[in-house]
């Protein structure tokens, strides 16, 4: 390994991507700034007493499926993905959470604020959820969007103003900036490894993450799929596109699959054993999820058989 040649993986498909603004939302882009190495980096990071060359893509396909799907972190902490962004700052508190990445932002202390702010059109307000206390429902009408938009327009408009003039009287920029909303346009550095950065995508391309940070996560994962390809459709099947089933969950469905294929009834004692877990609630969150997964696997849901 001492004597081995060191080279800088180059990936084409993101030489191309490199300092090009791809658009989010109205106003924002992810730009590709630079990336440390590729899917062979994962492989030679977990091969770490061979040399190159020694084994073929399937092979190396074969050991990233594998460490994906035991969840051998590690490797993939060799690769670095390095992106300039910019985003409203309701978003980037979302995404600054991500206390993995190394970060430098914009300074509104040193700079004036970026002057732009992100617009909401007529047909894209959206209603508080019902079952989720933290997301959204369905849209608004058109008709009370198009009010919303303008009252929208009025107070950005207002709120820049206000701080312009603060500028002009001398106010320092740390103390003028304090009334600026939220939808006001940030942009940071953002540099993190590939591991984190597939548990961000997991959380955030994920379609109960609010929209906004949707958009800029599935930017960035465009960029991922360009640049580890192979580790990218292991990631899709074995962690964003995967099912996990607790304990009690995996006990249920066998009870669920034994008096489907017996065809009989489930016995009342299976609904003691879900009452445990709370699972008799209509409300229940861990319920609403577990019946998620029976739709998914195509198995009956034992609440709606049992009030028919």
């Amino acid at each position: 390994m001492s004597d081995e040649s060191v080279t800088r993986p180059v990936v084409p498909a993101l030489e191309t991507l490199r300092g090009v603004r791809l658009p989010a939302l109205d106003y924002g882009f992810v730009r590709l700034v630079d990336y440390m190495g590729d899917d062979s980096s994962i492989v030679q990071a977990a091969r770490v007493s061979y040399g190159s060359g020694t084994k073929s893509v399937s092979d190396d396909e074969g050991l990233i499926r594998y460490l994906m799907r035991h969840r051998h972190t590690t490797p993939f902490e060799m690769c670095e993905l390095k992106i300039h962004i910019r985003l409203p700052m309701d978003a980037w508190r979302q995404m600054i959470r991500h206390r993995t990445a190394s970060v430098n932002e914009y300074s509104t202390r040193y700079s004036v604020a970026i002057d732009v702010a992100q617009r909401t059109p007529p047909d894209k307000w959206r209603r508080q959820s019902t079952s989720n206390k933290q997301g959204s429902g369905e849209f608004l009408p058109v008709e009370l969007g198009t009010h919303l938009t303008e009252e929208e327009k009025y107070s950005q408009s207002t709120a820049r103003k206000v701080y312009e003039e603060r500028l002009a009287a001398g106010v320092a920029r740390e103390q003028a900036r304090k009334d600026l909303p939220l939808s006001t346009y940030t942009e940071a550095f953002w540099k993190i490894d590939l591991h984190n950065l597939l548990h961000f995508l997991r959380l955030r391309m994920d379609e109960h993450a609010q929209q906004e940070i949707r958009a800029y996560a599935n930017t960035i994962g465009s960029i991922v799929e360009k640049w580890v390809p192979l580790t990218w459709a292991a990631w899709q099947d074995y962690v964003f596109g995967a099912m996990t089933l607790s304990n009690p969950e995996q006990s249920a469905i066998f009870q669920i699959n034994l008096a489907k294929h017996c065809g009989i009834p489930l016995p009342p004692a299976y609904f003691e054993f879900v009452d445990k877990y709370g699972w008799n609630n209509p409300k229940s969150r861990e319920r609403q999820e577990f019946v998620g997964k029976l739709d998914r696997l195509g198995l009956p849901n034992p609440w709606k058989d049992a009030n028919g």
